[in-house]
């Protein structure tokens, strides 16, 4: 125990001298004083992915579609309850929407941290996703993408939390949980297999993400060319992490929609092909019918 009390003092001076003082409001909140409960969630998290496709590899899939209902169900409440409260807690705070700095709206910053908190631990919850994936034997879709962005998400915003956690950092998440919104009540209408004709939208999803992106990033690098007090560095950190997603979300993107759109026209191009050769006697006999017509 001691030795345990000792590595986190180390790992916490640590991320103190790296990154300065923190900010003293978010004091005493859950998960936020220590860097080793989300840091060893993580692990847990990665760990908990490689032995269990080990275990599941001569295991049948299991169904969880009772569990995912209520999972995507709880999922999308909560992204809905973070993206109303956002947009009204910083309506209320006269947030400015190009450039908003730490500490100038009192109370009002307060009930924004106090969102972003959930937004935080949102991103633990999140790791169930993957577990889903695991158990259910839908391996392709635990891709470098879905790990990397669910396992740095939960690390960047328990430093968002400490030292960032209100301002210019709302604007992400609003956007984020708009469409997480969208995205779980996709997951979850997919378990029901009546609903499947109905969900012609997965493509849109993703093109959404990447504009969700692309906004946060125009959003962060306006607080760097008109500045209002928002620590610089964080913005750059932001912009250039959204940029890591920007290029992983369009390479997905690419060998998903893309590829699939070249498979559907091979076999179009088959069918067409079987359809003519279905019918090549009559095809060849009036075909050479007109030939042997052209040579007399």
């Amino acid at each position: 125990m001691e030795q345990i009390k000792a590595l986190d003092q180390e790992v916490n001076a640590f991320v103190d001298y790296m990154f300065g003082p923190r900010d003293s409001r978010v004091r005493g909140w859950l998960l936020l004083d220590s860097y080793l409960p989300t840091f060893s969630l993580t692990l847990v998290y990665i760990l908990s992915i490689w032995l269990g496709i080990k275990y599941m590899k001569d295991r049948p899939a299991f169904s969880l579609r009772g569990h995912l209902l209520v999972y995507n169900l709880g999922v999308t409440l909560l992204s809905l309850y973070m993206l109303i409260e956002l947009v009204l807690s910083t309506w209320e705070a006269g947030y400015n929407l190009q450039c908003q700095n730490l500490d100038s709206a009192g109370d009002g910053d307060i009930r924004v941290a106090k969102v972003l908190w959930w937004y935080y631990f949102s991103k633990a919850i999140e790791f169930t996703d993957t577990l889903f994936f695991v158990f259910r034997k839908k391996n392709s879709q635990i891709t470098f993408l879905h790990v990397y962005h669910h396992a740095t998400m939960f690390n960047i915003w328990w430093c968002v939390m400490n030292w960032i956690p209100c301002g210019q950092s709302f604007f992400g998440p609003l956007l984020n949980s708009f469409i997480h919104v969208l995205m779980y009540s996709y997951y979850g209408l997919s378990v029901i297999p009546s609903m499947h004709k109905y969900l012609w939208w997965k493509k849109y999803l993703t093109q959404a993400q990447l504009i969700q992106f692309l906004l946060t990033i125009t959003h962060t690098l306006s607080a760097a060319v008109l500045p209002c007090g928002f620590p610089f560095g964080c913005l750059i950190f932001q912009s250039s992490y959204m940029t890591t997603l920007v290029i992983l979300f369009i390479n997905f993107y690419v060998k998903t929609y893309k590829k699939k759109s070249s498979k559907n026209d091979l076999k179009g191009s088959a069918t067409i092909t079987e359809v003519k050769n279905g019918f090549h006697k009559e095809c060849a006999t009036a075909i050479n019918g007109a030939f042997y017509k052209k040579e007399k």
